[in-house]
């Protein structure tokens, strides 16, 4: 009730424009009939222009302009007969009663009705006026034609612009400017039909006669226009429907493509609104979006009654009514309640199955109405949504099937990694992120003795009293056939090892099933950050030795400490697997894009190794270098590193995107007097250039109080590689020291690039080391950049060059390419030019 007065009340404002043109023609009116020697007259004439005015007036030609329709008329035509026959007054009189007729024909509300009137006599009278002005009309040579046809022009700008105004009076500026882009093709049509009207003016001072033949010809060019109309609307319905159907195939979530689609359809169709409807499905919860003219972004309702989508769905076919449409018995009074003039509902099809509808309800204009033939339209477009959104809906399932355990519907331990590589990055003084690993005792008996149907109920029952018994803050997740993860923030250890006892507690319970009762016990593990580790794997690892200790501990509740990981034994096993690992390639190398900070230039990637170990997951990178570095295997480690990454970059070369690469060195490498020689001999064999290659030490590396490191930098240096200080800012040592080294690049570490936002200490050492590195001929290259916020500081400083998860996380070869592929813009990349990164949102 309240939308329908507020749009009365717009609608009412109309009289704002419609007083001053009434008015206006008033007062046009009276300086006519005072400066004109003969103002009226001609009735006769005048009653046979009028009927010919009348029956011309309906439009061959609409445009829609949000909610009100622009028409294109022929009128002019007799009008241009009456402007030279008839006197003015005459004129406006049979004018304004021939734009009446059309607006009672067309059951115009009283606004508009008044207002297509006043607009009729206004312009009008000006015509009139301004043909006083003008050379008296007594022939039909050029001159006249020129009075003539400024006087129809000057009629149409007139009424274009009080259209215009009531527009940008009604519904704002954005309205009055789609109003004005139907300026050319009104003035173009007016020109035509005052050319063709010109033309009646010649032919009837010629002989009446030619009136008959006229009316054949107005009859002819009539059905022309129309059928251009008709034209017209198919031309813009094809180019509609497929604009539609491939955006809503590159449109991917329900929510993106409910935004494209609604909007589309609502513009297609030349409705007032388009509703989406999709029941509740499984653990899809039901959707009402609407699109509606005027009003930006979706609303989550819908203008007509629920129990129209109900019973398209019931039915399982198209619903619709209206004026052209017919009606559907008692639900026409449903439809009646709201307001609504005509509805078409069409069901969304998955196979046999109706998995919600599609709807458009009124017709945009107040004399526009849904057509028979607009429904076959509709299904169309309904049918290609119904496809996309099944789609969408199956590649959700797929991606949440794949993070989480089909058997309890808990995340898998692929979620549970990813959530913890998070949850790990945002530390806070007064929290830890605590990891409860909860291992299921005597599972195997139960499926040796009752079957694994039993075993199933089992771990179905544990899932559920964990959900309901752990904090709502709580992520859950089964990470092993028998274990069950718990990770969220707490105060500290002492807090995780209470909730580890109370969870336990819960579980132990007797479960029923069936006759048998069972006693379910656990063994919990309790590791936390960053006490016991500063990433996922890390952490999982040791809660995990943490619980397999609780088997054997009273109370089975086990905290994790360094006893619990044996760090020489588990070394001696990873020296074995390595070298294993080193003869059959299974380490991989990874890459991370380094660029400039101004622009997001790509000018690098750094080469990281990565090793997934079979038994014990993904292997921190520290652990396996210390490794290499204690069994004489980092050799041969950083030859691996540099063979591929040196590979890579020479296919990317001959792909016409030479990239630079960047290598990590341990500070033993620096001591082998024969690894320079190794280096060229590498860059000789994949033909890289030796500019192409950079090599990061440690800052505890290169500045380690002695000059053991200077001369194979040096000799590094003259063979034209790069020479970077990595991890810069966490030893002890200074800028100044720099200056003695043949460096090139200093690396801020990420612990201070982190810290810029908010702490002003941090944002201080990276302020000092940029500008300083600066003044010293150094570039500069800050690590870790996750945030806008941290990028536009660094910006601010001067910092030139970044990498972090902001740009991307170090990916592999694969993922890589087609990292470029998604990031680069092809129109930015010349032969001669580092890729220019697109800027994605």
């Amino acid at each position: 009730m309240a939308e329908r007065d507020q749009r009365r009340k717009s609608t009412d404002r109309a009289w704002l424009i419609t007083g001053p043109m009434a008015l206006f023609a008033i007062l046009s009116c009276t300086a006519i009939s005072v400066i004109s020697d003969r103002p009226y007259g001609d009735w006769g004439l005048a009653f046979l222009i009028f009927l010919a005015m009348a029956g011309i007036s309906i439009p061959v030609l609409n445009f829609v302009v949000r909610r009100q329709s622009v028409g294109v008329t022929l009128t002019e035509i007799p009008l241009v007969v009456a402007l030279f026959f008839l006197p003015p007054l005459t004129v406006v009189l049979i004018y304004t009663l021939a734009s009446l007729v059309y607006s009672a024909r067309q059951r115009f509300p009283p606004a508009k009705f008044w207002f297509n009137v006043a607009r009729a006599a206004a312009a009008t009278s000006l015509a009139g006026l301004l043909l006083l002005r003008l050379p008296p009309l007594h022939d039909v040579g050029p001159g006249t034609w020129i009075s003539l046809f400024l006087a129809v022009n000057a009629i149409t700008l007139f009424s274009l612009v009080s259209v215009v105004g009531v527009h940008v009076l009604l519904q704002g500026w954005q309205a009055g400017r789609e109003a004005l882009r139907t300026t050319p093709s009104v003035f173009l049509t007016t020109s035509i039909n005052a050319s063709v009207g010109l033309l009646v003016l010649i032919a009837l001072r010629k002989t009446w006669w030619s009136a008959l033949l006229l009316a054949a010809l107005f009859a002819a060019l009539a059905l022309v226009y129309r059928s251009y109309a008709q034209f017209f609307r198919q031309h813009r319905t094809l180019t509609g429907m497929y604009d539609l159907a491939r955006l809503i195939t590159t449109s991917g979530a329900d929510a993106a493509l409910a935004d494209v689609l609604l909007d589309r359809v609502r513009a297609l169709m030349q409705a007032e609104s388009a509703t989406l409807w999709l029941p509740r499905q499984g653990r899809h919860p039901e959707v009402l979006l609407t699109a509606r003219v005027d009003m930006p972004g979706l609303l989550d309702v819908a203008p007509t009654p629920p129990i129209l989508r109900e019973r398209t769905r019931e039915l399982a076919k198209t619903l619709s009514m209206g004026r052209l449409l017919g009606d559907e018995g008692e639900l026409r009074r449903e439809v009646s309640a709201s307001e609504i003039k005509d509805v078409i509902v069409v069901p969304l099809r998955s196979g046999q199955a109706v998995i919600g509808t599609l709807e458009v309800a009124n017709r945009l204009s107040d004399i526009g109405h849904f057509a028979p033939g607009d429904i076959p339209i509709f299904e169309t477009v309904a049918a290609h949504a119904a496809v996309a959104l099944e789609n969408s809906r199956l590649v959700d399932r797929l991606r949440h099937d794949a993070y989480h355990d089909t058997l309890t519907r808990l995340p898998n331990r692929r979620r549970v990694t990813g959530a913890l590589d998070e949850s790990v990055k945002i530390g806070a003084p007064d929290e830890v992120v605590a990891l409860l690993l909860f291992d299921v005792d005597g599972l195997r008996q139960v499926n040796e003795s009752l079957g694994h149907a039993a075993g199933d109920k089992v771990l179905v029952e544990v899932a559920n009293r964990l959900r309901a018994s752990a904090p709502s803050s709580a992520l859950i997740g089964r990470v092993g056939g028998d274990e069950f993860l718990v990770t969220l923030r707490l105060e500290n250890a002492d807090a995780a090892l209470e909730l580890a006892g109370q969870l336990r507690d819960q579980i132990r319970d007797e479960m029923v099933f069936d006759a048998l009762t069972l006693d379910v016990n656990t063994a919990v593990g309790v590791a936390v950050h960053p006490d016991h580790g500063s990433d996922a794997a890390t952490l999982l690892l040791r809660v995990d030795l943490a619980a397999n200790a609780a088997k054997s501990v009273p109370g089975s509740v086990q905290l994790f400490n360094p006893a619990l990981e044996s760090r020489s034994l588990r070394r001696l096993g990873l020296a074995g697997d390595l070298r294993r690992a080193l003869d059959q390639d299974e380490l991989e190398v990874y890459f991370q894009p380094k660029v400039t900070l101004r622009d997001r230039r790509l000018v690098g990637v750094e080469c990281l190794a990565r090793w997934e170990h079979p038994t014990h997951g993904t292997v921190a990178p520290e652990d396996f270098v210390a490794v290499a570095a204690h069994t004489g295997q980092l050799s041969r480690l950083t030859e691996v590193v540099l063979r591929e990454g040196l590979r890579r970059s020479r296919d990317w070369a001959q792909a016409d995107q030479p990239l630079p690469i960047a290598v990590n060195l341990a500070a033993r490498t620096l001591t082998d007097q024969h690894f320079p020689d190794r280096v060229q001999e590498l860059l000789t064999e994949y033909g890289v250039p030796a500019q192409r290659l950079t090599l990061e030490i440690t800052e505890s590396g290169v500045l380690d109080g002695t000059d053991r490191p200077i001369p194979t930098l040096r000799r590094l240096r003259d063979l034209g590689v790069r020479l970077s200080v990595d991890d810069f800012g966490t030893g002890d040592s200074s800028l100044a020291h720099l200056r003695r080294l043949p460096v090139h690049e200093v690396k801020v570490d990420r612990s201070f690039v982190q810290g810029m936002a908010t702490d002003p200490g941090d944002l201080a050492i990276v302020n000092a080391v940029v500008t300083l590195s600066q003044q010293f001929g150094l570039a500069v290259v800050a690590e870790g950049v996750e945030s806008e916020l941290t990028l536009e500081l660094l910006q601010d400083i001067g910092c030139e060059i970044g990498q972090g998860f902001l740009f991307s996380r170090p990916l592999p070869y694969e993922r890589l390419a087609a990292w470029f592929g998604a990031q680069v813009d092809p129109e930015t990349i010349s032969g001669a030019e580092l890729p220019r990164l697109r800027v994605v949102p």
